[in-house]
């Protein structure tokens, strides 16, 4: 399953590696691979590149069969820092090429169209092939719009947490909403309605929380798991058919519960 963002298929379901480390993030990223994940997520700030790169180094899954996103650290948004850090991350990850690299927080200290430039340079230079923002608010959003085509937005995205506008956005101009934390670090599972439709459905109630994402226009959930059964378990969203009125159910949910929150954060209501 794929969802199309600016003529681009882009598998419809990833796997997210935060707070995943050492060989606990190779064996998890090997075993997502091997049940068929193909749109794999990490970032300079994960410290965990490398190990990301030793399991697709032995996936057996060609460069051109999987989608690779990884995020500028918030100390490397100067244009020769952006430069400079893009090759340490493809040397890390034993990639030539990135497919969606993405800045990975707003800052105020360097300009975002100096940090959107030097990654269109990387662009030109063949090694990187989209390019994009991560917890960027609406008006950011349109800012950076004046200086590069976005091709994704990544976000907090679940039940639990509205993302209307963004979403909005991110029809009309055609740029994909990556949704992290879609299970609210497994917090949907404490809502009753979910694990009714779960039941209706055979399904778990992390599979409901995904499929109802899925079914949004340019929404790409990456979920992170650690222990095969429950990456297993999230790949099973694919298969997922949720009617209407389970859809409906979901929507009722309230719509205020935001997980990530840190410091630096941007004045979310921008």
């Amino acid at each position: 399953m794929r969802t199309t963002i600016q003529g681009v298929k882009v598998p419809a379901l990833g796997f997210g590696t935060f707070r995943l480390a050492g060989q606990t993030c190779r064996d998890s990223v090997l075993h997502a691979m091997h049940i068929g994940y193909r749109h794999i997520d990490t970032a300079q700030m994960y410290d965990n590149e490398e190990w990301v790169g030793r399991a697709l180094a032995t996936s057996g899954v060609g460069r051109e069969d999987y989608f690779l996103t990884t995020k500028i650290a918030n100390g490397s948004h100067a244009a020769p820092n952006v430069l400079s850090s893009t090759d340490e991350s493809l040397r890390r990850l034993g990639v030539d090429y990135l497919d969606l690299l993405l800045i990975h927080w707003p800052i105020q200290t360097v300009p975002l169209g100096e940090t959107l430039e030097a990654m269109l340079a990387l662009q030109d230079q063949g090694k990187v092939r989209h390019i994009g923002l991560s917890n960027a608010t609406p008006s950011i959003v349109a800012e950076a719009e004046n200086h590069a085509r976005i091709f994704a937005n990544q976000i907090e995205y679940h039940p639990l947490l509205g993302q209307e506008h963004l979403c909005g956005m991110a029809r009309e101009h055609d740029f994909m909403i990556t949704a992290y934390a879609p299970l609210a670090m497994g917090k949907v599972a404490d809502y009753l309605v979910i694990n009714e439709i779960a039941a209706e459905l055979g399904v778990s109630p992390m599979a409901v929380a995904l499929a109802w994402l899925l079914e949004q226009d340019k929404v790409v959930p990456i979920p992170k798991a650690t222990s095969e059964e429950h990456i297993a378990e999230n790949f099973t969203a694919l298969d997922v058919r949720l009617s209407p009125q389970q859809i409906a159910a979901i929507d009722a949910l309230p719509k205020d519960r935001r997980l990530v929150n840190p410091s630096h954060a941007p004045d979310w209501e921008r």
